[in-house]
């Protein structure tokens, strides 16, 4: 096989407030955030000029990224839409940038949606392998398909059975020289 990873990083500030928090995410603050963006592709043989030999161009994904990640959320103030009227308010008279989730904005769930928007918007040929979204140099969430994708593997919200036995019988068959 031919399969290669192909990676690129874009950043952009935003700023959160979490409503629901007793601690130090309540009241608004701002993070640099790092998005590092990682796909699965083969080499072409051949294409336009200049794209032979290549998976994805990497200017290509950082316009993929900035086009549906970065441009929507930088400089915004990321709230949960059941954010207080007042704030909300206030911040649309000061003409800031408000970006309404329907889900609180931590890091954990500002990745999730990263990953569905991606999956939605991917070009063809092109696997979403993994994701890291950084809050600081220190502090990072990742998601890697790897972990969501092994066998029996089901979404608890729409198939609440998982395969216990297919996934041991697989780990059995993996555990052997004859797989």
């Amino acid at each position: 096989m031919n399969t290669i990873r192909i990676s690129r990083t874009c950043a952009f500030y935003a700023s959160y407030a979490l409503q629901a928090s007793d601690g130090h995410c309540k009241p608004i603050q701002a993070h640099y955030y790092k998005l590092r963006v990682t796909l699965l592709g083969t080499p072409k043989a051949a294409g336009p000029a200049g794209h032979g030999g290549l998976c994805m161009h990497f200017d290509d994904l950082k316009r993929f990224i900035e086009a549906f990640v970065v441009k929507p959320w930088e400089g915004a103030l990321l709230l949960h839409q059941d954010a207080p009227a007042g704030l909300i308010e206030s911040w649309k008279k000061i003409d800031k940038k408000l970006v309404l989730l329907p889900y609180q904005p931590t890091c954990e769930n500002l990745l999730l949606d990263i990953r569905t928007t991606l999956l939605e918007h991917l070009p063809p040929g092109a696997i979403l392998h993994s994701l890291r979204l950084s809050e600081t140099d220190a502090t990072y969430m990742e998601w890697n398909s790897a972990d969501n994708t092994y066998l029996g593997y089901a979404d608890e919200e729409n198939e609440p059975e998982v395969n216990h036995a297919l996934i041991m019988d697989s780990l059995s068959k993996a555990n052997t020289s004859h797989w």
